[in-house]
This record gives structure tokens, C-alpha cells and sequence, in this order.
């Protein structure tokens, strides 16, 4: 095979995956002009139309799904062994592409970043910040940190932070003034700090008290996607505001923010770094995972797979 035809399949996949030309463009590197030249070149070559395309959408058409399912495992395999090659390299090294929710950021990935960049100076870490909990393969992440409860079954998990809870705080200021709910119902008249996450949802608040849980939907003057201006706002007496309790913690000791619900707390299962399961792991990636693992004595080994995931999720 010639290297425009490799070039030619290999934009098509990227293509196919992306259902969109932009995203696939930088996937790879290209321009989207660029692109569309090539899957041109591909379509007038075969003969046939592979793509339909709009303004808006991109769908294959039957040519191009039966040549998707042909081409696809066989480009996987060349990656494959590109990456077993790649695997005997003794310094880790590369762009290292990670998709990490608003909140893990800062309790994962902050608090090891400088570390971790100065002991591995090769590896380049680019961090997607999302909260909607998209597919990594789909959108050609490495890897990808969530809780241990929201990662599909068939993902290599390791464990990077214990479990922990939600809970609901609010400043001695704004207590002393408004009292404290006993009840999550209680919050209806509580000015309420929401949080936007990053598909644009304002979520609500959820609670549960041995087997009763429920979803409370709270009302306030405030909604901001910033997760240390929910903090801020919280501190200095606007309202209650509700996050995970290690994020709150340094403030709960010192006295600025009172924990207020707490039999009501909901349960935060720990957040793990995942990853698709792959006969070769890419040092870049393997390297990271030991490092995250390294920092904590509470961190523990990558879980096994199938029924064993499920009791350590």
C-alpha cells in the first residue's frame, strides 16, 4: 500500500469515528481543507461515495460503512504494534491526552501536576476538562478520570482517591441569620450556590440517608461553573453550597464553613484514572498511573476486570 492510500484510510477513519470533519482535522493534525481533499481523493479513487454530508451532520453511507468494518480492526492492529514498539522506549515520553471532569481536576490532577511534569519532562499532559462523561475511545483520549461508579466495566480501573461523600456546608454567618435545615426539603428556603458543570446542567442535589435517597432541586441567587467561586461564595455568607467534603475540608477544620445535613450525606465513590484495556500500554500512560498511585498510601493497584469490577467500583 502506497502512503497516500494509508493517508487516504486512515483520514477516512478518523472521519467515520468523529462524524464530523473539524474534530477529525485535529485529531490528526491537519487543516479541515486538507480533510476533505483526501476523503475526495479516496471517494474518486474507490469509485463510490463513502460519506454524506451536510452543514451540520456527517453519516456513512453503506460503501463507506462496509469499508469502515473491514479497515478499522486492521488500522488498530497496525497501532498496536506501532505502540509495542513504542513500549520499549526506557524514558516515557509523548502527549499524554486525558478527559477529567471540573472536579477531579482539582482534587486529582492539581495536586500532582508540578510533580509529575518535573519527574517525567518528556511527557506533554493535554487535559480535556469535561463533565459529560463521553466515550475516551470515541474521542481518542488515553485515558480518562471519573468516580469508580460511572466507568463502563470494560475499562482498566485504578484507584487514585478514596471514597468519600457529598455534603452540604454553609458559613457560621449565614447560619447565625437563617438557621440550619434539618430536612433536605428544608433547603426550598435556603439561598442554595449551585454549580453549572461543563455540559452546561445545573444538577441537583442528591442525598440519601441509609436506603431513602432523594433529588433535591434547589433555588438561589447564584449559579457559576467555577468550583473555588462556589467556595468563595459560600465563605463569605451567601448561601450553602454542596461539593465533595475533601474539597471543603480545609475550611470545615478552620471553622469557616459548618457541615449542615450530615445524616444526610451521599456517598462519592473515589475517583479512578481508567483506560481501554490493550495488550501494550503506553509508557507515557503507564508512567502516570504509577505516579498517581505513588502519592498516596491510600491509593490501591488497578482492579480486575468483570464480576470482580463491580465490588470495587
Amino acid at each position: 500500500m502506497r502512503a497516500a492510500e494509508f493517508g487516504e484510510l486512515t483520514a477516512f477513519v478518523a472521519v467515520a469515528d468523529h462524524r464530523n470533519f473539524s474534530k477529525a482535522a485535529v485529531a490528526l493534525g491537519v487543516s479541515a481543507s486538507t480533510m476533505s481533499q483526501t476523503i475526495r481523493a479516496l471517494e474518486d479513487r474507490v469509485g463510490v461515495r463513502l460519506l454524506n454530508r451536510t452543514t451540520r451532520s456527517v453519516a456513512l453511507t453503506e460503501a463507506g460503512d462496509r469499508l469502515l468494518q473491514q479497515i478499522h480492526p486492521a488500522l488498530d492492529e497496525i497501532g498496536n504494534a506501532v505502540e509495542s514498539v513504542a513500549a520499549l522506549r526506557t524514558t516515557p515520553a509523548g502527549v499524554l491526552r486525558l478527559a477529567v471532569g471540573s472536579l477531579a481536576v482539582k482534587m486529582v490532577i492539581d495536586p500532582v501536576l508540578k510533580g509529575f511534569l518535573a519527574a517525567y519532562p518528556d511527557i506533554t499532559l493535554d487535559i480535556a476538562i469535561d463533565d459529560s462523561q463521553a466515550d475516551i475511545v470515541e474521542g481518542h483520549f488515553d485515558a480518562g478520570i471519573r468516580p469508580g461508579a460511572h466507568i463502563q466495566r470494560d475499562m482498566i480501573a485504578v484507584r487514585v482517591t478514596p471514597d468519600s461523600r457529598l455534603i452540604a456546608v454553609a458559613s457560621p454567618n449565614y447560619l447565625a441569620a437563617h438557621g440550619r435545615p434539618h430536612q433536605p426539603g428544608d433547603l426550598h428556603v435556603h439561598d442554595c450556590i449551585r454549580f453549572r458543570t461543563t455540559t452546561g446542567a445545573v444538577p441537583k442535589w442528591a442525598f440519601a440517608r441509609g436506603a431513602e435517597k432523594m433529588d433535591i432541586e434547589v433555588e438561589g441567587s447564584l449559579i457559576t461553573n467555577d468550583l473555588d467561586h462556589v467556595v468563595r461564595a459560600a465563605l463569605s455568607g451567601l448561601g450553602i453550597s454542596y461539593m465533595l467534603e475533601e474539597y471543603m475540608a480545609p475550611h470545615i477544620a478552620a471553622g469557616r464553613l459548618v457541615p449542615v445535613l450530615e445524616d444526610w450525606s451521599m456517598p462519592f465513590a473515589g475517583y479512578h484514572l481508567f483506560y481501554p484495556s490493550r495488550r501494550q500500554v503506553p509508557p507515557k500512560l503507564r508512567a502516570f498511573s504509577t505516579f498517581l498511585q505513588s502519592v498516596s498510601p491510600k491509593r490501591t493497584a488497578a482492579r480486575p476486570r468483570l464480576a470482580a469490577m463491580v465490588a470495587a467500583a
